[in-house]
C-alpha cells in the first residue's frame, strides 16, 4: 500500500464495551473501554490477529491458564458505561477519566485526562503515518508526537542509564548481558514495553503498555526525522498493535493500575526478603558440599543473620559444564543430608535451574524422543550456543514439556529438601527465524515470543512447588522475564559488574523496574563479575542493598575471590550490624510486600513518584523511597564523608539516626561515615519492627514500632499486616492487623494501638520515638491497664489494650516500653 492512500474508517459495530472500526481497504480497529481509567486500542491491518493469545493481561487475581488468555477476552475488567459522540470525521469516546478522540481518516488518536477536574490533552499520534497499514513492511509501528521540552518518560523495566528515559532508544529484547555497563548497555534481561509519560506543564501522567512479546524497539526521542517533527515510537517485529492507555490522578496510581492489569504480585514467604548468601565459587569447587557447609560456619562465627542461600549451578556439573536436574555426587555426596543441614541452621536453599539441555546432557535423548525441544525447520531440536557448548531450549508451550519439567523440579530438588527454584539463563536466545514452538497445539515461530517461554518456565516451576507443598507459599527467583512476571517471582538486575558506576545506576535500574510493576527486586550486592569490590565499595553496596526487597551478596569474581560478608575484617562488624538492621526492619518490608501484593503499591520508588508537585524531585539523583516512611540517600561515590540530599517538599523529615527534625523543600548535608547510611524518616509515619536481639541460627521476634510524629498539630493512622510468614493460612483470615493512630499537638502525643486477628505470642510491645521527642505521651485504647509508667524523663500515661479477634480467647496482654532512639 502506498502512503499516499490514507485509509478512512467508519464505526461498523458497537458491542457493549467494544467498538469495531473498518476501512474500505479491509483494515479493522477495535477500541475497548475497559475501566474508567483504561482504554485499549487494537489495530489489525489485515483484519485478523497474528498472535491471538496474551500472557500479560490478568486483571487483579484473574486466573491465567498456562495456554494463555484469548486476546479478545474482556474478563476481569468492569466495562463501565461511556459516552460516544460521532462528529464530522471524528469519533469521541469519553469515560470519567479519559477522553479519546479518533480522526477516522488515518485513525489518528488524541488522549485527554482530567486528574484535577479539567480536561488536558496529554498525548497525540504523530500527524504523519502514525500506524503501519501495510505502508512499509509487516512490522508493527506506533508513532506519537513528542514534546521535547515538556515530557519525561519513566519505566520500561530494567534499563541502563538515567531514570528519565527521554532521548534514548531501547531494544525490546533479552540477552545474557554478563558484566554489563549499567549506564549504557542495551540489551539486558527483561522485556517490559510499558512506560509512563509525565507532562511538566500539565502536571499529569499516563501510561502506555504495548501487549507484545515480540522483539522490537521503543525510541523515546533518540531518532529525528525532519519530515515528521518530534516523535517517539514503538516498533515490534511480529504480532499486533495492541496497546493500553492508562490514566491516573497521580503517577503512582498509573503504576498501581498497570500492575493490577498485568496480575497480582506473588506474596512470597517472609524468609524470601531476608539476607540470601550466594556465590558461584563454592559449587565450582571439587569439595563443594564442604565449601557450602563452610558458609554456615562463617555465618555462625561472625554472627551474620542469613535466611536463604542461592545454590549456583555448579552442583549440576559434569566436568566444567552444567546439566539441569543432575547432581554431581563427587561434589555433593549426599544432597538430602546437605539440604537438611542447611534447614537445621534456618537457611533455605534456592537451587539454580536452566531451561537448556546441552547436546551431551544425560537426558537429552529422552527429551528429544518426547518432542520437548524448540524445533528447527527440519523438525530436529534447534541447537543454540549455551555457555561453553551447544544445546537446545526446552519448549514450555508444549504441555508435555511442562509436565516433564515439573517432575524434574520435584524429584531432583524438592524431594531432597530444596525449598525454592532459581530460574536462570532463561533469555531463550533463539536466532533461527524458521525455528518453531508447539504453541499448545498451534505452532508458531519461536522468535516471535521468546519471553513467553520465560514466563511459562516460571509458571511451571511455581506449579511444581505449589503441588509439592500446597500449604506453603512458593518462592522463586528469575533473572529474565516479561510483563506479568511479578505474578510468579522475585527478580534481580542480572550479572552486574563490580564498580561504583554499577552501584549508582543499579539504584535507577531498580526504580525503573518498580515503576513497571516489578517491585520485588534487588541486585547482586558487591558486583557479580569483574574484580573483587574494595572494602569501601562493598560497605556502601551493603548499606544500599539492605533496603532493597531482595538482598543477596553474590559473585563470580574474575580474580577467583568470593564476595562474603566477612571478607574484609575491617568492615565485618559494620556489615554484621547492617544485616541486623535489615532483620530489625523485616516487619516493615514484609508489610510493604503485602501492600504490593494486595494493593499493587510499589515497594520502592523515586521521590517524584510520591512528591510529583515538587519539581526538584524530578532532577536525576541517587535517592530512593522505601515504602511510605523511609528516604535512603545512598552513597554511590568513593571517599565521601558526607552526603547532600534534597528533602521533598510536602513533608517534614527526621534523621533516622539522630532524631533531628528537618523541614521539607530544602537541601541538607548528612554525615556518611561508619556503618550508618544517610537515612531519613517521614514525619507523620510509623514502621513495624522487630526489636528482639537476633543471632544466626537463633531467630527471635519481639513486636515493636517506630513512630515519627508531626512536630506540631497533626494526625496520622497506619496499619501493618503480619502472619506466620510462610503458609497460605492468611487466605482464611489467620493473620494479624496492627492499627496505630497518632494525634499530636505542641504539648502532647496521643497514641492508640490495636491488634486484631491472631494475637502476638509475646506480652511485650515496644514503641520507639525520636531521640529528641519530649512531649507528654498518652497511650489510649478501650481499657486502662495501668495508671502510669515512669520513663527516665517524664511520667507517661498508659491506656492500652490489644483487641482480640472474637474467634479467639481475649487475652489482656500488654507491657509498654517507651524507648528513645540510641538510648
Amino acid at each position: 500500500m502506498s502512503v499516499n492512500h490514507i485509509p478512512e474508517f467508519h464505526l461498523a459495530e458497537k458491542n457493549g464495551a467494544t467498538l469495531m472500526l473498518k476501512s474500505a481497504g479491509g483494515h479493522v480497529a477495535h477500541i475497548f473501554v475497559l475501566e474508567q481509567d483504561i482504554i485499549r486500542v487494537m489495530v489489525l491491518p489485515d483484519a485478523q490477529l497474528n498472535f491471538p493469545r496474551t500472557w500479560a493481561i490478568a486483571p487483579g487475581a484473574q486466573p491465567l491458564p498456562l495456554e494463555g488468555r484469548e486476546r479478545l477476552s474482556l474478563a476481569g475488567f468492569s466495562l463501565p458505561d461511556f459516552t460516544l459522540r460521532k462528529l464530522d470525521g471524528v469519533l469521541q469516546i469519553q469515560t470519567e477519566k479519559i477522553r479519546l478522540t479518533v480522526q477516522l481518516k488515518g485513525l489518528f488518536c488524541s488522549w485527554e485526562t482530567r486528574p484535577a477536574g479539567e480536561w488536558k490533552e496529554l498525548a497525540r499520534d504523530r500527524s504523519t503515518q502514525a500506524v503501519n497499514f501495510g505502508y512499509w513492511d509487516d512490522k508493527v509501528y506506533h508513532y506519537l508526537k513528542r514534546d521535547a521540552e515538556d515530557e519525561m518518560y519513566f519505566g520500561l523495566g530494567e534499563r541502563s542509564g538515567d531514570t528519565n528515559r527521554h532521548g534514548r532508544s531501547f531494544s525490546l529484547k533479552t540477552i545474557d548481558a554478563m558484566g554489563y555497563n549499567a549506564s549504557s548497555t542495551d540489551v539486558l534481561y527483561k522485556h517490559i514495553p510499558f512506560y509512563i509519560t509525565w507532562s511538566k506543564r500539565q502536571q499529569a501522567a499516563f501510561g502506555l503498555f504495548y501487549d507484545t512479546l515480540s522483539e522490537g524497539k521503543l525510541d523515546m526521542g533518540c531518532e529525528l526525522d525532519n519530515y515528521h517533527g518530534h516523535y517517539r515510537y514503538f516498533v515490534a517485529d511480529h504480532g499486533d498493535l495492541d496497546y493500553y492507555f492508562i490514566a491516573g490522578d497521580s503517577m503512582e496510581q498509573v503504576v498501581q493500575r498497570y500492575t493490577w492489569m498485568t496480575g497480582k504480585p506473588a506474596f512470597t514467604p517472609k524468609w524470601g526478603i531476608g539476607y540470601s548468601g550466594s556465590t558461584m565459587s563454592y559449587t565450582d569447587q571439587p569439595d563443594a558440599q564442604e565449601q557450602m557447609n563452610g558458609f554456615l560456619a562463617g555465618c555462625e562465627q561472625h554472627d551474620m543473620l542469613c535466611d536463604s542461600f542461592h545454590l549456583s549451578s555448579g552442583y549440576t556439573s559434569i566436568g566444567n559444564k552444567r546439566y539441569v536436574f543432575n547432581w554431581n555426587r563427587d561434589k555433593f555426596p549426599d544432597p538430602k543430608a546437605f539440604a537438611e543441614h542447611y534447614l537445621q541452621h534456618g537457611v533455605r536453599l534456592c537451587a539454580n535451574i536452566k531451561p537448556c539441555l546441552l547436546q551431551d546432557h544425560p537426558r537429552f535423548s529422552e527429551a528429544e524422543s518426547l518432542n520437548l525441544f524448540i524445533k528447527n525447520q527440519d523438525g530436529k531440536p534447534e541447537m543454540v550456543q549455551f555457555w561453553d557448548e551447544v544445546g537446545a531450549y526446552l519448549d514450555f508451550t508444549n504441555p508435555d514439556t511442562i509436565a516433564w519439567w515439573k517432575r524434574g523440579v520435584t524429584t531432583s530438588l524438592l524431594e531432597y529438601g530444596i525449598a525454592a527454584t532459581w530460574n536462570d539463563n532463561n533469555e531463550f536466545q533463539v536466532l533461527n527465524p524458521r525455528a518453531t514452538a508447539d504453541g499448545f497445539g498451534q505452532r508458531f515461530k519461536a522468535v516471535e515470543a521468546k519471553g513467553l517461554q520465560t514466563l511459562l518456565m516460571m509458571a511451571a516451576s511455581r506449579e511444581a512447588q505449589s503441588e509439592f507443598a500446597p500449604g506453603k507459599r512458593p518462592y522463586l527467583v528469575s533473572r529474565s522475564g516479561a510483563a506479568g512476571m511479578q505474578r510468579y517471582v522475585q527478580t534481580w538486575s542480572g550479572d552486574n559488574y563490580t564498580s561504583w558506576q554499577t552501584l549508582k545506576y543499579n539504584i535507577k535500574m531498580g526504580l525503573g523496574l518498580a515503576m513497571s510493576g516489578i517491585s520485588n527486586t534487588g541486585h547482586d550486592v558487591g558486583g557479580f563479575s569483574g574484580p573483587a569490590p574494595s572494602p569501601e565499595l562493598l560497605l556502601r553496596w551493603v548499606q544500599f542493598g539492605i533496603f532493597m526487597p531482595r538482598f543477596s551478596i553474590h559473585s563470580w569474581n574474575d580474580d577467583q575471590t568470593v564476595n562474603e560478608a566477612w571478607m574484609y575484617p575491617e568492615i565485618t562488624g559494620a556489615i554484621r550490624n547492617l544485616l541486623k538492621l535489615r532483620a530489625c526492619l523485616t516487619p516493615y518490608f514484609y508489610d510493604l510486600l503485602w501492600r504490593y501484593h494486595q494493593h499493587y503499591e510499589p515497594m520502592i520508588k523515586p521521590t517524584f513518584l510520591a512528591f510529583p508537585n515538587d519539581p526538584k524531585c524530578f532532577s536525576e539523583n541517587d535517592d530512593m523511597l522505601i515504602g511510605p516512611s523511609l528516604l535512603l540517600a545512598a552513597v554511590a561515590e568513593p571517599e565521601q564523608t558526607s552526603r547532600t540530599v534534597y528533602l521533598p517538599a510536602g513533608a517534614d523529615w527526621y534523621d533516622f539516626w539522630s532524631g533531628a527534625h528537618h523541614q521539607g523543600g530544602q537541601e541538607i548535608t548528612l554525615p556518611a561515615v561508619g556503618e550508618q547510611p544517610p537515612l531519613l524518616a517521614r514525619a507523620g509515619s510509623a514502621m513495624a519492627i522487630n526489636v528482639a536481639e537476633q543471632h544466626f541460627n537463633r531467630p527471635a521476634h519481639q513486636q515493636g514500632f517506630m513512630l515519627f510524629p508531626h512536630q506540631h498539630d497533626g494526625a496520622f493512622s497506619v496499619e501493618f499486616f503480619d502472619d506466620d510468614g510462610d503458609s497460605n493460612a492468611y487466605l482464611d483470615g489467620k493473620s494479624s492487623l496492627w492499627k496505630i493512630r497518632v494525634q499530636s499537638n505542641a504539648e502532647t502525643l496521643d497514641i492508640d494501638l490495636e491488634c486484631s486477628g491472631i494475637q502476638p505470642p509475646s506480652d511485650l510491645v515496644t514503641l520507639l520515638l525520636p531521640q529528641h521527642e519530649m512531649r507528654q505521651v498518652v497511650l489510649s485504647a478501650a481499657a486502662i491497664l495501668g495508671d502510669a509508667i515512669v520513663n527516665q524523663r517524664r511520667e507517661i500515661q498508659l491506656k492500652i489494650k490489644l483487641q482480640s479477634d472474637p474467634k479467639f480467647s481475649i487475652k489482656e496482654k500488654i507491657v509498654s516500653i517507651l524507648k528513645r532512639f540510641n538510648q
